[in-house]
């Protein structure tokens, strides 16, 4: 008779993220900043020129902003699309697998705007401190 051992982290199918080894991580990363998220839901809107992305995502810096689309232009979820104009015209905009990653995410932005803490009380929506 087989036993079969059970994950004490959780039941995960496939992959070794929780090892300090595992190459997800870093792409885990990217996407999960505080700023990958918000890029990525930015432009899960349609594309979007540099100024408008500092425009939408509030306190994020110049700096911030071009690190972090360089980034995911590497990883291959955003695309720059620079067009040979003078001034510059530069659209970002979201590949298919960054699509798939944003889709994934707005439900968990959605949660925790809806179960963030009322401001000074330490309460949720569910009235529970």
């Amino acid at each position: 008779m087989e036993t079969s051992q059970e994950n004490p982290a959780g039941p995960w199918p496939r992959g070794e993220v929780l090892s300090s080894d595992c190459p997800s991580r870093r792409l885990l990363g990217d996407i999960t900043s505080k700023w990958g998220v918000l890029v990525l839901i930015s432009l899960a809107g349609g594309p979007l020129r540099w100024s408008g992305l500092l425009r939408a995502i509030g306190g994020i810096s110049e700096k911030m902003l071009a690190q972090t689309l360089r980034t995911f232009e590497a990883d291959g979820l955003v695309l720059r699309d620079a067009r040979p104009v003078v001034p510059p015209h530069v659209v970002y905009s979201l590949t298919a697998e960054g699509r798939e990653v944003t889709a994934l995410l707005l439900p968990l932005v959605e949660w925790a705007q809806d179960h963030v803490a009322a401001p000074g009380t330490g309460a949720g929506p569910g009235g529970d401190a």
